[in-house]
Order: C-alpha cells, then sequence, then structure tokens
C-alpha cells in the first residue's frame, strides 16, 4: 500500500503527498480564525411543507446484522453505490468494507493511534474519514485502498464528521471547538472556531448543496458559506436541547436530534420556522437520517431502537434492534435501506424498508 502524508503551515496551505504530486504553493493565515457570523432568532411558526408522496413503505422494517473483527467498535458507517459498506473501526484504529453478499470484510490500518469517527462516500467515489486520534481527514481509495492523509494544524480539534458541499469542498466539525475545509482540487485546508466552543458534530448537505453542522454543547445548527466559512447560527427551539445530529429532507428542511431533551425537530431554512415533536417514552435520540421517501429515521439510545417519524401523519413507531445493547450512534442509507453500525456489539446492521 502506497502512503501520502501530508504537511502543513498554519492554518491554510497546500499539501504534497508524493514526489510525483505537484507542489503547490502555501497560502498563509492566521492559526484558526474565527470567521463572523450572524445569529438568527428562534421564529415561533412554520408554514407547512410540501406534501409527501401518498404510497411510502410504512411496513416493519426486516433488520439483518453482519458480524465485525472483535473489538472493532465500528462508529459511523457508509453505504457505497457498488453495494459495498464502508464503517469506521474506532476500537481497533481501522477503515473496514463489509460486502453484504458474503460478509466478507476488508480491513484498512490507519496506522497507530488512529481513532476513526466518520466516514462517508465522496464524489470521487472514495471513502474519506475524520480520525480523531491522528487529527486528520483521511482518502482512501476505494479500489486500490492507497491513503492519502490531510493533517489538520495546532491541536486536536476531536474530529467528528464531514459533508461534501455542491462545489466538492469536504466540510467537517470537531467537537473541540472547530469545523473547517478540505478542498480536494488544490489539497488546501482551512480550520476554523465555532461560535460558542465546544460541541460541533452532526454535518449535513442539503440537496442544493449547502452545509450545515450541528453543535451539541452549544444546541445550535449554522449554516456554512461555502465562499468564506461565516455562519448563519441558529439555536434549537428548546433551550439547552442541544442539537446530536442533522440531516436534510428533499426539500432543504433540517431534520435534528435533540439529544438533551429526546425530541425531534425540523428547520425549514426558507421561512426561518421551526417544529419539535416529543419522542414517545424516556428517548435519548442520538442519530438522524432521511430516506428517499422522506420519512424520518432516529436511533433512540434509550430504547435500543431504531424509530420511524412520518411527517405526513407526525406519528412515530419504534422498532427495536436485534441485538442489545446496539448502540447505534449514526445512520446513513440507499434505496430501501437504512443502516447503521453498532458500537457496542461489533455489527453493523441494515433495516430493510421495502422500498
Amino acid at each position: 500500500m502506497t502512503m501520502r502524508y501530508v504537511t502543513f503551515t498554519f492554518a491554510f496551505v497546500a499539501i504534497s503527498c508524493t514526489s510525483s504530486a505537484p507542489q503547490v504553493a502555501p497560502t498563509p493565515t492566521t492559526p484558526s480564525p474565527t470567521p463572523s457570523l450572524t445569529t438568527e432568532p428562534t421564529p415561533t411558526g412554520e408554514t407547512t411543507p410540501s406534501p409527501l408522496p401518498t404510497q411510502v413503505p410504512l411496513g416493519k422494517p426486516v433488520f439483518e446484522e453482519f458480524d465485525l473483527p472483535a473489538g472493532s467498535r465500528p462508529h459511523d458507517v457508509a453505504p457505497a453505490p457498488d453495494g459495498r459498506v464502508w464503517y469506521t473501526a474506532q476500537g481497533s484504529g481501522e477503515l473496514g468494507l463489509l460486502d453484504p453478499r458474503n460478509g466478507r470484510v476488508r480491513r484498512v490500518d490507519l496506522g497507530d493511534g488512529a481513532r476513526p469517527h466518520g466516514v462517508i462516500v465522496g464524489p470521487d467515489g472514495d471513502a474519506w474519514v475524520t480520525d480523531s486520534g491522528l487529527n486528520q481527514i483521511i482518502r482512501v481509495d476505494a479500489e486500490t485502498f492507497e491513503i492519502e492523509r490531510f493533517t489538520l494544524p495546532g491541536s486536536s480539534a476531536n474530529l467528528n464528521t464531514a459533508a461534501f458541499d455542491g462545489d466538492g469542498v469536504l466540510w467537517f466539525t470537531g467537537q473541540n471547538g472547530n469545523y473547517g475545509l478540505v478542498n480536494p482540487r488544490n489539497d488546501a485546508v482551512r480550520v476554523f472556531n465555532a461560535p460558542r466552543g465546544r460541541g460541533p458534530y452532526g454535518i449535513a448537505a442539503t440537496p442544493d448543496g449547502t452545509v450545515w453542522f450541528s453543535s451539541l454543547a452549544g444546541s445550535y445548527i449554522a449554516r456554512v458559506d461555502g465562499r468564506d466559512g461565516r455562519l448563519e447560527v441558529v439555536d434549537v427551539p428548546t433551550s439547552g436541547g442541544g442539537a446530536r445530529r442533522v440531516w436534510s429532507d428533499s426539500g432543504g428542511r433540517l431534520w435534528v436530534t435533540e439529544w438533551f431533551t429526546g425530541k425531534l425537530a425540523r428547520y425549514t431554512p426558507s421561512t426561518g420556522g421551526w417544529h419539535e415533536w416529543d419522542i414517545p417514552g424516556n428517548a435519548q435520540p442520538y442519530a438522524v437520517f432521511v430516506d428517499e421517501h422522506d420519512l424520518v429515521w432516529v436511533t433512540d439510545f434509550g430504547a435500543n431502537a431504531l424509530v420511524r417519524f412520518d411527517p405526513r401523519t407526525e406519528r412515530f413507531r419504534s422498532f427495536r434492534f436485534p441485538s442489545a445493547g446496539a448502540e447505534v450512534r449514526q445512520l446513513l442509507g440507499r434505496p430501501g435501506e437504512v443502516w447503521g453500525a453498532e458500537s457496542g456489539t461489533d455489527k453493523l446492521v441494515v433495516a430493510r424498508t421495502g422500498s
């Protein structure tokens, strides 16, 4: 395996990865700048969103689990277009690739001290990993498994998750109070200080390519301006509710899990309106994902369950995971499938939804 290592100066630099890679002149800036931001007041009303399709699968999903090597402690999962599924093995410091057709797993060692958190499939088809142990964004070629590393400057950001915007730029969050970008076109990296310090966690892009991230400790979501990294900050409707993960539906509405209050919230950027729902039971909503039918899926840590919310009827339905103590912290999917990583059981799980 050929590895390409990356070195940075200040907070915005160019990278050289191998001797054959082109050299790009560095562009120095001040370390970890904090862009200006605007704080939007929390509106009280929301207009009625566009109706969902009348025919959506609302039966009980069928679960299937896949065993992983002991000690993997998978954290995030990313289904690939070819049918395979990437996952981060936080316990063993690896990136894994599962083939659900035969249960086989390919393991990629990310190096000493690796503690991978998030993984997504980029526009290039490769896997992009946020590694909190190495303080790196890591790109793994989907065919050759070669590794390219983008090291963040300064102290650890405690990297969490990442998303690509409409221009192909990767944005990431760091729980220690950071967010930033990697631009694959010129290998540039920038790191910014987030408002209110610690907390940036989940991140997602809307259908038009706009990136939003959530702050668990800060209890807000923020829209990132892709031109300069400035933020539009919007507080969640319940003070101190937390904003663990965020995901967009097909209309660009943002769905947010409020970890501290057991609520699911929806924000409509076009109107500035919020709506909240109490998840039944003593809920601990962690992950959120919106499928191709605009059905909302949430993992409930308290109930060890996958919860489905139908925005048309405003009804929740809960389905227990097959294994006790699954601890599913993140969801991603593809048509007819919702995938999660069971960090508590060393398994991946898929809910086949029947579409």
